[in-house]
């Protein structure tokens, strides 16, 4: 008898651990993938199409993709308000699209988690060149400095330009 107590306890223990689970990932699920990583994906899939259309002087087309891109990282911004990388993102748009003051604030806002941040550190520096800053501008170079990646040298090009 002790035993059959026991096995029900323990099957009525598993199986409880069982339903919970699923209901809770039932509930974890929004139905249609817009979590912020997927957002973030997108966003990033069509600010780099833009990017190459803009670079083959179809500025409409990429200001458009631009746009359609931040709403989709304003909703991956609303989930995740600490991802440098999104913050990267949201700068980089609207300083395409010509809002420096609001881009400078999302550039600082990641610096701020990620100090470091190779692609906030060139982009800001971009943007203050843009902005006749260019003091600024060297700084941000200087965080580069000694890295062999692409971000200082296409920063320290564009400084040498200006």
């Amino acid at each position: 008898m002790k035993k059959n107590i026991k096995f029900l306890l323990n099957f009525f223990t598993i199986f409880a651990l069982f339903l919970n689970l699923n209901l809770a990932y039932a509930a974890g699920g929004d139905g249609g993938g817009d979590n912020y990583s997927n957002l973030y994906k997108e966003a990033k899939r069509l600010v780099l199409r833009a990017k190459k259309l803009e670079k083959k002087n179809k500025i409409e087309k990429a200001k458009k993709l631009y746009l359609k891109g931040y709403g989709k990282l304003e909703k991956a911004y609303a989930k995740d308000k600490k991802n440098p990388d999104i913050l990267n993102y949201l700068g980089f748009v609207l300083r395409k699209t010509g809002d420096f003051e609001k881009a400078e604030k999302f550039y600082l806002k990641g610096l701020s988690f990620d100090s470091g941040h190779l692609g906030i550190n060139e982009y800001l520096g971009e943007l203050y060149v843009q902005t006749n800053r260019i003091e600024l501008a060297k700084e941000r170079l200087q965080v580069l400095n000694g890295c062999t990646c692409e971000e200082y040298k296409e920063l320290k090009e564009l400084i040498e330009n200006n």
